[in-house]
């Protein structure tokens, strides 16, 4: 933050900006300053001689880490910028002041590295704390953190939905997502379309919200040269009002279904593996009761 953020408003420093990053310090940054606000107040520190307290550390700290899903978020805006102004002579020089090995972008990571490292740092004191006084919390505060990777992972695949026409946030809680294979059968429609449709299944990525289930084809896109991209374009909802649940397919024990309008429409799902199938089913019963 002070030697690169700052310097984006150094006089001495303005004309080496590269124009595409004119007024865009907030997407290159993200909300930085506020996760250095918060890591700023030391808590962690002052369990050094009391360990056992960290767990509640996290815990009263719950909703405030929300801040690393928002920095998340931000992260394909900011690499997007990073990749067209990354090499301009202004980074190098801010590099050169700061006698930095590594260049801006490896320091743009830590916020997303250090949210896995909690977890890490939970797992090892619940190793060396079994059943002593605080251990219930270091497991709920474990708990509290893998919640908070997951709604971080969720999140960063949902922003890559296109071609939804309604507004994304207005779905209610993303609940779960993932990757299945889909086989259809509808009523309507010729009978060839059911024919073809039993035998091969569709690659579909699924949302599920606590109002809709969204189905998605997921897309790779090279950007010029760097790690692929996964966008999800959007193919069709159920509104989850609607919607039926049979647990078990013949023949398959990784597969279920959901169907529509009193099995007007038939989507037959599979699982990579039962106990994700598992998972998924309890999630929308969940949502249906």
């Amino acid at each position: 933050l002070q030697g690169y953020a700052s310097e984006m408003d150094n006089p001495n420093l303005v004309h080496l900006i590269p124009s595409a990053l004119q007024n865009k310090k907030e997407i290159l940054f993200g909300n930085l300053p506020e996760i250095y606000e918060f890591h700023n107040r030391h808590e962690i520190e002052n369990c050094i001689e009391n360990p056992e307290l960290l767990a509640r550390c996290f815990l009263k700290r719950k909703e405030d880490l929300q801040i690393y899903e928002k920095y998340c978020q931000n992260k394909p805006r900011s690499e997007a910028l990073w990749r067209q102004c990354g090499d301009s002579i202004f980074f190098q020089e801010c590099q050169r002041k700061l006698d930095h090995k590594l260049s801006l972008d490896a320091y743009l990571l830590k916020p997303v590295q250090r949210i896995t490292k909690y977890q890490l740092l939970l797992k090892e004191m619940l190793k060396c704390s079994k059943n002593s006084e605080g251990t219930a919390e270091l497991e709920e505060a474990l708990a509290t953190v893998l919640d908070i990777i997951k709604s971080v992972n969720d999140s960063m695949h949902q922003i890559a939905i296109t071609g939804y026409e309604g507004d994304v946030s207005e779905l209610g809680k993303l609940l779960m997502q993932g990757s299945f294979n889909v086989w259809t059968d509808h009523k309507k429609g010729h009978n060839k379309v059911k024919d073809l449709a039993r035998f091969k299944p569709m690659q579909r990525h699924l949302f599920l919200y606590t109002k809709m289930l969204l189905f998605c084809k997921k897309r790779e896109e090279n950007t010029d040269g760097h790690e692929k991209t996964a966008s999800y374009s959007f193919k069709n909802s159920l509104k989850m009002s609607t919607v039926g649940i049979t647990e078990n397919v013949k023949g398959d024990n990784k597969k279920f279904e959901i169907w529509y309008n009193g099995r007007e429409e038939v989507y037959i799902i599979q699982a990579s593996s039962v106990e994700l199938k598992n998972t998924w089913i309890s999630e929308i019963r969940k949502v249906l009761t």
